[in-house]
């Protein structure tokens, strides 16, 4: 499983011209699933994002997370965060889970991360969205929960 963390000012989906989800200051999570991933690797990225100290400190120094900030969270499903592109020019995403295994490891993440008590809002997995984002830095960072659990029976 993988989380590309985006620290942001403000972001938004829409879906069909319309604002599903909407955050201010704050971390949109854009979340890929691959194969045969657990609820294990769902709870090490949680963990991860909410913790990891990526805003300022009255300093200017990244020592302060999403819980010290009580900063909100949007999640957006992402497939394409497993794309091969060793071979070609066009991507392959044959690591990335099917709707069937990944839906319920999504909405897990979900589930736990409202659990958390942050301001937590959404996409609509498989839909077609326009995600804007106010990349606030711009701090950009990609956490893989295979450093945690490392697996070599899928494509990475």
């Amino acid at each position: 499983m993988r989380l590309l963390l985006q620290r942001v000012s403000q972001g938004q989906v829409i879906i069909e011209k319309e604002i599903v989800g909407n955050i201010d200051k704050g971390i949109v999570a854009l979340v890929g699933i691959r194969r045969g991933d657990q609820k294990r690797d769902a709870d090490y990225l949680l963990k991860k994002c909410v913790n990891m100290r990526i805003f300022p400190d009255d300093a200017g120094r990244f020592d302060q997370s999403l819980l010290d900030v009580k900063g909100d969270l949007m999640i957006v499903s992402q497939f394409t965060l497993y794309a091969d592109t060793r071979k070609g020019r066009r991507p392959g995403f044959s690591g990335s889970a099917l709707p069937d295994e990944a839906i319920p490891l999504y909405e897990y993440f979900i589930e736990k991360a409202q659990a958390l008590g942050l301001k937590v809002e959404t996409g609509e997995f498989g839909a077609d969205m326009k995600v804007d984002i106010v990349n606030d830095g711009p701090v950009t960072i990609m956490i893989d929960s295979e450093d945690k659990y490392p697996r070599e029976d899928v494509v990475k």
